[in-house]
This record gives structure tokens, C-alpha cells and sequence, in this order.
């Protein structure tokens, strides 16, 4: 049977960790996908067969303007040469990382050649 069990719940979440014999680990892991199925709580599966989430559900508190914060902090950018870059005024890129100023389309598209990243993580 289990050797133990661990659950941990954050927000509406719970984190429960499995550790059971080698040799039945294959067979549990099947019953849980099949059970998670039923409960419409499934995964869906990339073309490598793994698990993939969505940005929302790994980061359900992040927007495109801390996404573009987290952007230009990667790349060891002020916001004035973010918006250099980026042909725009520097009060711009301030109002898109807090929110009062929407990412468009353009925009989005703009920033992933820029910066070689998908336009769809700044929508």
C-alpha cells in the first residue's frame, strides 16, 4: 500500500504527493489520470505527452504588464530603453507594466521579435 501521503492546499488548490512501490506506480498512475477524467479535472497533454497549463494556471495573479516587467528585468532593461527600443515613449511602457495602458496586438507583436518570445504571453 502507500508509505505515505502529503498534501498541502494553497488557495483553492491542493498539492497531494504519492510515495508507493516501484512496481505499482504505473497502474496508480492510470487510475488517478482515469479518476481526474471523471471529475473533469484532467490535464490537457502536449505532443511529448506531458501535462501542459496554462499561463493563468501556473500564474493566476500575473497580467501582461508584469509579464512585460519580468521581460524587460530578464533583459537588464530600464523602461526608457524598453521604449527605445521599442520606437514609444517611456511613460508608455510605465502605463502598459501597471495596467492603466492595454498591450496591443501590434504591441505584443513587437515586443516578441524584439525580444524573441510569443507576442501571446503580453495579451
Amino acid at each position: 500500500m502507500l508509505e505515505r501521503m502529503k498534501t498541502r492546499t494553497t488557495g483553492a488548490l491542493t498539492e497531494i504527493h504519492l510515495a508507493v512501490p516501484k512496481e505499482s506506480a504505473d497502474s496508480l498512475c492510470k487510475a488517478i489520470t482515469g479518476m481526474l477524467e471523471l471529475m473533469d479535472l484532467s490535464c490537457p497533454v502536449n505532443e511529448d505527452g506531458e501535462e501542459s497549463y496554462s499561463l493563468k494556471e501556473v500564474f493566476p495573479e500575473s497580467s501582461p504588464g508584469n509579464r512585460l516587467r519580468g521581460l524587460r528585468a530578464r533583459e537588464g532593461l530600464k523602461q526608457k530603453e524598453l521604449a527605445s527600443a521599442l520606437g514609444i515613449l517611456p511613460h508608455h511602457v510605465s502605463e502598459m507594466e501597471k495596467g492603466t495602458r492595454a498591450i496591443s496586438v501590434d504591441m505584443a507583436k513587437r515586443i516578441g521579435e524584439a525580444y524573441n518570445i510569443s507576442y501571446k504571453v503580453f495579451l
